[in-house]
């Protein structure tokens, strides 16, 4: 493993023209973890108006010159390069109302959120790591540069950028950091919602999103509340052994790392406390629960700026999550037809997470679920028709049999429907004799 290239001549340039300047951030932490970074973040004790002269020669972006910030172009690489600084007050509670800039590495690290993201490195001085990163990384713990009050007073993103990293990274919160990051969750308030669904995205598509979401339930649910009732509902079913948030958790720990099968996995079940009723054996139930926990999902999801097609994909999950599919040719060529490959896909993989999330002894549909998917393969592999593009007729053909205006759709859709039934095989003559017949 090496760092870029790019990233390193860029650092080496800086300390020609008599500048200090290392890699730093994310790009070390990922590094020393084996894993290739993504991006690249530099800091020095140039200003900005000396980093755009050093660069004077690439192309260069006033990301935040207030803030000590140039992006650099490196032959296609962004870097952003950043003078040492230390922060002043954090007013709105997400950014220092001022920044002083600096001239030593260590007070410039000092102001990060987590030991591991406060390490920098360039290739004549190595790693710099005063506050015990790397041991952190070793030991795969996540903590607080400093005061953990303090860092999540100032930012707080840094409460959900935490459980993020722990998610994502498989570690664990060192406990003062989770203390604090727990206490403070209502600073989640002064975050705007994109901020939110952008973090919160990549921590439920983590490895070790149901530990994190399991311990920490009452931060989630200061931005979506609706998961509250869940924790600890008892589902009073014997088809289930965990109550509605546990339930939920292991379903998404079983859903493929998709951020719509994922948020799917996260909220088909939300509306069960709104829906559900004992009867007189004292069983559970939970009528309509699909359709109320589609409501919910997608006023959670248009609430924290969604991009619409993640909510249209979200929402039809989990309202047909509840429907049964038989491993029958001409239904799934109908469900294709409703859903769409992908869709199809999608919802007979959020079945089976939700299956393997019952009690151990109703865990017994994966065999179907697989005979499903086989179907599936043969439908698409054969190129059997069940949408109107893949008709072996079109509108021109009808128009040559003499019909016009809306008559053309509807007997295409009539046509269609004898295809998806078996009635009909998908060939042109075939098609045009039932036509004829007509």
């Amino acid at each position: 493993m090496e760092f870029d290239s790019r990233a390193v001549a860029a650092a080496e340039q800086l300390n020609r023209c008599g500048y200090e300047a290392y890699l730093v951030g994310g790009c070390v932490r990922d590094f020393l973890r084996d894993v290739a970074p993504h991006d690249y973040d530099i800091t020095t004790s140039a200003r900005p108006e000396a980093i755009q002269k050093v660069f004077a020669h690439r192309p260069t972006v006033e990301t935040g010159l207030k803030h000590g910030t140039v992006t650099v172009l490196w032959d296609g690489l962004p870097l952003e390069i950043t003078t040492y600084r230390i922060d002043g007050d954090y007013a709105d509670g997400r950014h220092p109302d001022k920044v002083e800039f600096s001239t030593s590495l260590t007070e410039d690290l000092a102001r990060r959120d987590f030991t591991v993201n406060a390490m920098a490195w360039n290739p004549t001085e190595g790693l710099k790591d005063p506050f015990g990163g790397r041991e952190d990384l070793e030991n795969k713990l996540l903590r607080c540069v400093g005061d953990p009050q303090r860092r999540f007073t100032e930012d707080g993103l840094r409460i959900l950028r935490g459980l993020r990293f722990a998610a994502v990274l498989g570690f664990s919160l060192e406990e003062a950091t989770a203390q604090a990051l727990t206490e403070l969750a209502p600073r989640l308030k002064a975050v705007s919602a994109e901020r939110i669904y952008e973090e919160f995205q990549k921590l439920i598509c983590g490895k070790d999103a149901f530990s994190v979401l399991q311990r920490f339930p009452t931060v989630v649910g200061e931005f979506i509340p609706e998961l509250l009732p869940c924790v600890g509902f008892d589902q009073h079913n014997f088809h289930h052994v965990y109550d509605v948030y546990t339930h939920l958790l292991h379903t998404l720990q079983n859903a493929p790392p998709d951020p719509a099968m994922r948020w799917a996995a996260l909220l088909h079940d939300i509306g069960k406390p709104q829906t559900f009723s004992l009867d007189e054996k004292g069983v559970g139930h939970f009528y309509g629960h699909a359709q109320r926990s589609a409501e919910l999902a997608d006023e959670i999801l248009k609430r924290l700026r969604a991009d619409n097609n993640t909510r249209r994909q979200v929402n039809t999950l989990i309202r047909h999550h509840d429907f049964p599919i038989e491993a029958d040719e001409r239904i799934l060529r109908r469900r294709l037809n409703k859903l769409g490959e992908e869709g199809l896909s999608r919802l007979i993989a959020l079945m089976r997470a939700d299956n393997l999330a019952l009690a151990p002894e109703f865990r017994d549909r994966q065999t179907h679920y697989d005979a499903l998917e086989e179907i599936l393969h043969r439908i698409l592999a054969e190129k059997q028709c069940f949408s109107l593009k893949d008709l072996a007729v079109d509108g021109r053909d009808l128009i040559a049999l003499g019909y016009e205006g809306r008559q053309i759709g509807a007997a295409l859709n009539t046509l269609l429907e004898q295809v998806l039934d078996g009635h009909c095989e998908n060939e042109k003559e075939a098609l045009l004799r039932t036509l004829r017949r007509q």
